[in-house]
């Protein structure tokens, strides 16, 4: 058990470790993702305002986490930068 030295509160470090995870962003598969992975997209998704598709097996490299609804952040070769919902990719 750890104390906090100005208000003398006890936890466990499993509990932080518990909590950190449940509010972690996963995949469609629930692996953990983080700034920087890669990704499959596993759905065609269709890009709002254009005709385009980005079909499913793109690979976007290098994505940055955000808060929001479509919670990750990336640049698509051939489209441009766009927000993704985490739901729609796994880690490759």
């Amino acid at each position: 058990m750890l104390t906090c030295p100005e208000c003398a509160n006890e936890w466990s470090p499993a509990e932080d470790a518990a909590n950190e995870s449940a509010s972690a962003i996963k995949d469609a598969v629930g692996n953990v993702l983080t700034d920087g992975d890669t990704v499959t997209v596993i759905k065609d998704l269709k890009v709002r305002g254009t005709s385009s598709v980005v079909k499913v097996g793109t690979r976007v490299k290098n994505i940055r986490l955000v808060e929001g609804d479509h919670d990750i952040d990336c640049k698509i070769d051939g489209i441009g930068p766009m927000k993704l919902k985490s739901q729609f990719v796994r880690k490759a």
